[in-house]
Order: structure tokens, then C-alpha cells, then sequence
């Protein structure tokens, strides 16, 4: 004797469509944006802009620049996203909002902080070993500032995900806290690990305001893409800025294609 069970259909709810029609509207204002961004030149224009020798350095510069943002970003987010996520002290509140002041600050405000602090005396003297002012440590600089803010953040968030008991576990083995970390935490963190590196690198790729400031947009010199974008647009060339601005979203898409892969994968 077989017993059927009706199936149940899904009832019509409004409060779903509406969400979802609120986000579809936004979803294709977006890419409206970049159809409409996209239609204004052609591969052959693009290509053109793309194969000057000015463009092509500012490419070179910026993918290296950005690389290196994200290592160094990375390098602090993990023991100050550890001490923010495990660590219980007094201050934490303070320094948790401290560490967030490079997110809210406008951006050209970072530069302009940047380009005092190194014209006061203890700034001088890190100048007179390292000189980063108007130069490509300059833009490296200014982009860490702001891409290691948002490494922080996510490395914090990986960690307090994390169960702390596999490395309380290794501790009663013989295990110093450093070691059950470097062995046990940070495997597990791994995800975390390659989207905080790629969001900085990706946050770092479009930053324009402090890198202009600070670091200025010398041709050959400092010039990344999105000054490259500004000095485009400021000469009239309007297709060769039409053209950088497609090839940053190219990339950003990308970083973000990889992260949604890797956080599925490990």
C-alpha cells in the first residue's frame, strides 16, 4: 500500500518579489552602466589606447604596485586580525574603530596626511633612507594605507569564524600558542587568507585620491591606472580613458570571479 504525499507548491509571495525586484533594478542600472561605458568605443580604439607606451607602463606599474599592496596588507592583517578576533584587552574597542579611520577618511584626505606627516621631522628622516614622496614606494604607500584596512577586516572576520578549540587542542599537546597557529590556524584560515589579499589588491587597483596626491601622476614615473584615467580625461581622450576604466573592471572582475571560486573550492 503506497501513500501519496501531495506535493506542495510554492505559494506567490510578495515579500520575496519585492526584494528581488529591488535588486534586479539595481542589478541592471549597474550594468547598464557598463553596456552604455562598453558601446561608447571599439576593440580597435581600445586596442590603440591600450598599446601606447604611456598606458602600457601604467599597467606594468599598476599590477606590480597593486601585488605588492597586497602581500604587505596581508602581512599585517593576519596578527592584527588574530588580536582583534582572540585577544581580549582593554582598548580593544578603541583600536578596533582606530583601525577603521582609513575606510571612513575621504580618500584625498589620506594623501593630504600622508604628504604632511613626511614633511615633519621624523618623516624627513625615514625619506632621507626610503623616499616616498612623489615616487613608486609613494604609491605603494598610499595604496596600503586603505587596502590593508579592508585585509584587516577580513582576516578578523575569518578568525572569529574559526573554532579556537583545534588550537586549544594543540596548546595541551606541547604546542606554543605561535605554533598552534602557525600549524593548525592558519591552514584553516587559508580562504580567508586569499580574499583578504584580494580585496586589498583590488581596493588598491582603483584608488586615485591619496596616490595623487602623495605620490603624484608623473608619466613614466607614478602614473597607475586610474590617474591614467584622470589624465586622459583632462587632455579630452576621451576613448583612451574610456578604454583603462574597461580594463580596470576587467580585472576587478576577475579578483572577484577567483575569490568566489577559491572560497568554494578549499
Amino acid at each position: 500500500m503506497s501513500t501519496h504525499v501531495p506535493s506542495r507548491r510554492r505559494r506567490f509571495d510578495p515579500f520575496w518579489f519585492v526584494l528581488a525586484l529591488i535588486a534586479g533594478v539595481y542589478l541592471a542600472f549597474l550594468l547598464a552602466l557598463l553596456g552604455a561605458t562598453a558601446g561608447y568605443t571599439t576593440p580597435g580604439h581600445w586596442l590603440h589606447a591600450l598599446a601606447a607606451r604611456e598606458i602600457r607602463h601604467a599597467i606594468a606599474l599598476s599590477l606590480a604596485t597593486c601585488l605588492a599592496t597586497a602581500l604587505l596588507s596581508l602581512l599585517l592583517a593576519l596578527p592584527v586580525g588574530y588580536l582583534l578576533a582572540r585577544g581580549r584587552f582593554r582598548g580593544k574597542a578603541f583600536l578596533d574603530a582606530a583601525l577603521d579611520i582609513p575606510i571612513v577618511l575621504p580618500p584625498m584626505v589620506v594623501g593630504l596626511c600622508l604628504l604632511i606627516f613626511f614633511q615633519t621631522p621624523f618623516g624627513r628622516a625615514i625619506e632621507r633612507v626610503v623616499p616616498f614622496t612623489y615616487t613608486v614606494a609613494g604609491v605603494v604607500l598610499a595604496q596600503f594605507v586603505i587596502g590593508a584596512a579592508f585585509a584587516v577586516r577580513t582576516m578578523r572576520g575569518t578568525f572569529e569564524h574559526l573554532s579556537p578549540r583545534p588550537e586549544e587542542v594543540a596548546m595541551t599537546l606541547g604546542c606554543s600558542r605561535a605554533r598552534a597557529v602557525w600549524l593548525v590556524t592558519l591552514p584553516a584560515a587559508r580562504r580567508g587568507m586569499f580574499a583578504a589579499a584580494s580585496i586589498a589588491w583590488a581596493r588598491s587597483l582603483g584608488e586615485f585620491g591619496p596616490i595623487l596626491v602623495f605620490a603624484g601622476a608623473t608619466r613614466m614615473k607614478t602614473e597607475v591606472l586610474p590617474t591614467t584615467v584622470w589624465l586622459e580625461l583632462s587632455v579630452g581622450n576621451l576613448e583612451a580613458s574610456v578604454a583603462v576604466s574597461l580594463l580596470m573592471v576587467a580585472l576587478a572582475m576577475v579578483v572577484l570571479v577567483a575569490v568566489r571560486i577559491v572560497g568554494e573550492r578549499v
